[in-house]
């Protein structure tokens, strides 16, 4: 890692609130990181006083000064953490994951081989079928799914209504719809809100609206609870109505990075690595029926192991949740979790590339 400057002075050392000592808001605790035992720099923040107060003020792009010991241990130098990605800087990593990713093809195999079939008894004869989406996105995902319910019950009015906490994605969303002719006899509907929010708002205004299809597609990661959160959705399900839940599978390359990285990373803005086997557990403990449907799904990631490559650089990105990780993280990280990408817990070889597991499971909660 290269020095950016030299300081004169050191302050005390801050100490990790992880238990295993791995990185965890720009700290490494002992130098030390679970994965492996490998010894890593060990780093240490300055505080907050005047001095850096004002190297601070002069210097807007540093969020916070590190202190990381040198090869030889002679000397401490100056550079910039590891830090979470923005929402903005996520976006960008997110289109490249798409881009070199199966993950919406794979939904629309669930939705052509299975999902016609789920929603075949949906609102029971009703004239009118309420959905819901919850983190909806653009609305690609969620238009498919209208269009199916759309030929499963012709004539049928269906009332859309959608969650989504993200402004850009709303006006995305509804440019979509205008741009669709075929979305007759539905009706869209936005809430600028997160689930959490959502649920706030309906409990405090005791709102007991009732849907025949909800879905929350690869958004629980984001919220703070996650059984409550599952547990208030089923609760807004009305009769014959499903539930229907998107997650990465436990067997995903996502669920052993996760298990042995996580504590290395920085903390993403809600802090949860979930897989389906989560998900399990909280539907079990629920006591209601579901089926689960597995699909797999690759990630090429070919390009993260050619240094200095833009896309490689993106992949690791979206893969850590951390801005531009191959120039931030300790080269001991980098080449560890490098090598855990290409191990068969995380990726298989095909014609040359490399692609990481990226498997969904999709649960289908009855009401």
């Amino acid at each position: 890692m290269e020095p950016k400057a030299k300081v004169k002075r050191v302050s005390k050392t801050k100490q990790s609130k992880s238990a295993d000592g791995c990185f965890q808001n720009g700290v490494f605790s002992n130098g030390f990181c679970s994965m492996n035992g490998a010894k890593l720099p060990v780093v240490r923040a300055i505080d907050d006083d005047e001095e850096y107060g004002k190297r601070k003020t002069q210097d807007a792009n540093f969020e916070k000064e590190i202190l990381v010991t040198s090869a030889n241990n002679s000397e401490l130098c100056v550079t910039q953490p590891m830090r979470s990605l923005t929402v903005d800087e996520y976006a960008k990593a997110f289109k490249s994951f798409l881009d070199h990713s199966t993950e919406h093809q794979c939904m629309g195999q669930f939705n052509k081989e299975e999902l016609p079939g789920i929603i075949a008894s949906l609102g029971n004869g009703k004239s009118t079928i309420n959905v819901l989406g919850v983190g909806s996105g653009t609305g690609e995902q969620d238009l498919k799914m209208i269009r199916i319910i759309q030929a499963v019950h012709p004539g049928i009015f269906i009332k859309n209504e959608v969650i989504e906490p993200n402004p850009q994605h709303i006006l995305a969303y509804k440019e979509a719809v205008r741009n669709s002719t075929d979305l007759k006899n539905v009706s869209f509907s936005w809430h600028q809100l997160t689930s959490m929010e959502y649920e706030k708002q309906a409990k405090e205004q005791n709102i007991q609206k009732k849907y025949d299809f909800i879905h929350l597609i690869q958004m629980l990661y984001r919220v703070e609870d996650i059984a409550s959160t599952i547990r208030f959705f089923h609760s807004c399900l009305d009769c014959y109505a499903k539930l229907l839940i998107i997650i990465l599978s436990g067997k995903s390359g996502w669920a052993s990075i996760w298990k042995n990285y996580r504590h290395c990373l920085p903390p993403t803005d809600s802090g949860h690595y979930i897989t389906a086997d989560d998900i399990k557990v909280v539907l079990e403990g629920m006591g209601v029926t579901y089926q689960v449907y597995n699909f797999p799904s690759y990630w090429d990631i070919t390009e993260c192991f050619i240094e200095g490559d833009t896309t490689g650089g993106q992949t690791m990105d979206f893969l850590t949740g951390t801005k531009d990780f191959m120039n931030s993280a300790p080269q001991d990280l980098k080449q560890s979790l490098l090598q855990a990408l290409g191990q068969p817990e995380c990726s298989t070889k095909k014609d040359g590339r490399v692609m990481f597991g990226n498997d969904l499971s999709m649960f289908v909660v009855n009401s």
